[in-house]
């Protein structure tokens, strides 16, 4: 096309060549989604940990006098029904919210979310599953070290991969309508 403007008689109009196609410049229609960062996602993990013992050690000194738990960090000298317990609540206390909300606490502090693979909610089934590779401890190091190592770039767990859920950045935004005025401190 450039070689027929160069061939134009000065004064005439060039004549576009009839066989090229014409390059569409089209917005991108495609939703972006952006992925949490490792440390976000640590860090969002590690406040539900510490929530999730506090709240276990607050219930442990109710009922210590009729059911004696050792404190959840005191690992080596719990039994297994113990452990098997507090692991149990850890993997319900993650399939509910994120089941329903798609957030845990730790996610809502850090502005995260769990969501499908094309951004929509998710469902407690893939809830469960996505939260068995982080509530069982050994597993979840597995899990990532293997997320990590084969699949990077990905930003994926094991367990991400097998329930084909992601952990998503969210934005604060304000309301359609309403704009907030931040004074200076």
């Amino acid at each position: 096309m450039a070689e027929d403007i160069q061939d134009a008689v000065p004064g005439e109009t060039p004549v576009p060549d009839p066989i090229a196609e014409p390059v569409r410049l089209e917005p991108d229609t495609r939703n972006k989604i952006y992925l949490a960062t490792w440390s976000s996602r640590f860090w969002a993990w590690l406040i539900d940990v510490i929530l999730v013992i506090l709240f276990l050690n607050i219930v442990r000194g109710i009922l210590e006098p009729f059911w004696p738990i050792p404190l959840y960090v005191d690992i080596f000298h719990s039994d297994p029904f113990e452990i098997g317990f507090q692991t149990i609540f850890f993997f319900l206390y993650w399939t509910v919210l994120e089941g329903f909300r798609g957030q845990s606490i730790g996610k809502m502090v850090m502005n995260l979310k769990v969501v499908s693979r094309t951004g929509s909610k998710i469902n407690y089934q893939l809830a469960a599953l996505e939260s068995l590779g982080k509530a069982f401890f050994p597993v979840l190091v597995l899990d990532c070290v293997i997320g990590w190592l084969g699949m990077p770039e990905t930003k994926l767990r094991v367990f991400n991969r097998i329930s084909h859920t992601i952990v998503v950045k969210t934005d604060y935004k304000e309301p359609d309508g309403v704009f907030y005025v931040k004074e200076k401190e």
